[in-house]
């Protein structure tokens, strides 16, 4: 065991003792410990923050209550409740999940780790989370929250962008759990809240912290040193020209988009990559027609999208390929990406 680990049992403790006293009791997702509800608050946190995803999830069970609601349900209408969520590949995962749920488990999530993980969309923090939460086992989540917290206490400098350390991580998330079952869930929310309050990534709270006195990083005074991840990100960048055409009643022309890709089987207008492209798919009358927003750039994970959107007022006629007319009453209930809908309601 490393040495810093000698401070385990304090660990534990004093965590155990903050979440009690100081930690969240009244996020929407903690009034039960259903599997179903756990999992849906889980995989929307993931890179969400809680304030945007609580009015989601409250939409997402008046809409599908059960685990079976949301199998029965076409992609379609999950995508269109998740729009402006982001991240939609977890959308197609969720639904993917649940129909997994359904047919193989008779709609019961299944309480091991190792179990959840078979899952379409379920990784081993959101497995562990789930089992923990829900059955009492004593399982080690790491999202990015604890991996800050972890890193800062036990002053680990090791580089996660490599397999080998991350998985050391993971061994000291094992080697600090409470040694009793019936602490986990009160644990295991208690490092999601350290990590989402007061150990934040840029201007950790220490003085406030359970930790004081135990935190390598506070001891260095170099909390925001850690973690630590050399290895970055390779951003790339598309441009994108949109034709938002629309009718004056106010419906929407969309097409699907592919099921890879991105904003893969999401709407969206129709997509050209220029604007020669865009305006040559036109009659020449129609061309002239044609305004422009100012252009924007819209941030993915790993890629800038820089949008640029036409706009074009038309009657009711089939111009523009592939797609339809979507009402005023109908496009906004379609999955769309943030910045289309944007446009569409501006």
């Amino acid at each position: 065991m490393p040495k810093a680990l000698n401070a385990s049992d304090s660990f534990a403790k004093r965590l155990l003792a903050w979440q009690k006293q100081y930690g969240r009791h009244d996020l929407p997702w903690q009034a039960s410990n259903d599997p179903y509800k756990v999992w849906l608050s889980e995989i929307m946190l993931q890179q969400t923050q809680v304030v945007t995803v609580m009015g989601y999830y409250t939409h997402f069970l008046q809409r599908f209550p059960t685990v079976f609601d949301l199998a029965k349900a076409s992609l379609d209408e999950v995508l269109g409740l998740w729009s402006g969520l982001g991240y939609y590949s977890r959308a197609r995962n969720l639904h993917r999940c649940a129909q997994a749920v359904v047919q193989e488990h008779a709609g019961v999530f299944p309480a091991s780790k190792h179990a959840l993980q078979q899952l379409p969309g379920i990784g081993p923090s959101t497995a562990a989370a789930v089992a923990s939460l829900c059955f009492g086992h004593r399982e080690a989540i790491l999202d990015g929250n604890v991996k800050r917290v972890l890193t800062r206490v036990f002053g680990f400098g090791l580089d996660l962008s490599q397999a080998a350390y991350e998985k050391a991580l993971w061994e000291i998330a094992e080697q600090v759990l409470p040694k009793h079952n019936k602490e986990m869930p009160a644990y295991t929310q208690g490092m999601m809240d350290l990590g989402a309050t007061l150990c934040s990534r840029s201007r950790p709270a220490c003085e406030r912290c359970p930790m004081l006195g135990l935190c390598v990083a506070q001891k260095q005074g170099q909390a925001t040193q850690y973690p630590v991840k050399l290895r970055k990100l390779k951003r790339s960048a598309e441009s994108m020209w949109l034709l938002c055409a629309r009718t004056e009643d106010g419906a929407a022309w969309l097409q699907q988009r592919p099921p890879k890709g991105v904003w893969a089987s999401l709407y969206t207008p129709p997509i050209f990559s220029s604007e020669q492209a865009l305006l040559v798919s036109l009659p020449q009358h129609l061309q002239t027609q044609v305004t422009w927003s100012p252009a924007f750039v819209h941030v993915l994970t790993h890629k800038d999208l820089h949008l640029h959107a036409a706009h074009l007022v038309l009657g009711s006629e089939k111009i523009l390929g592939t797609g339809q007319w979507w009402s005023s009453k109908d496009w906004p209930t379609k999955g769309l990406p943030a910045p289309v809908r944007q446009l569409l309601q501006a």
